[in-house]
């Protein structure tokens, strides 16, 4: 199957998924080129932003896991080539 690039968006609303997005993560950190995680404290959130590069399979499969997650919303978007 071929690779795609695209981007990510993660945004944890309760911290107490936190530890469960970074099982999840870890768990695909081979289809993970660049990770940039930000508290946004007066929010009470913390935003993930990942780019990956991977088959559409692992990345659906890895999104579709973090949005299982209680607390957690998530967007991504892919390049079409």
């Amino acid at each position: 199957m071929e690779k795609r690039v695209g981007v990510v968006g993660i945004v944890i609303e309760d911290r107490e998924s936190a530890t469960k997005v970074n099982s999840i993560l870890h768990d695909y950190s081979e289809i993970i080129v660049g990770r940039m995680g930000i508290p946004y404290r007066e929010r009470e959130v913390s935003i993930i932003s990942l780019i990956v590069d991977g088959t559409s399979d692992n990345i659906s499969a890895m999104t579709g896991k973090l949005g299982k997650v209680p607390g957690v919303n998530v967007k991504s978007a892919m390049a079409k080539k």
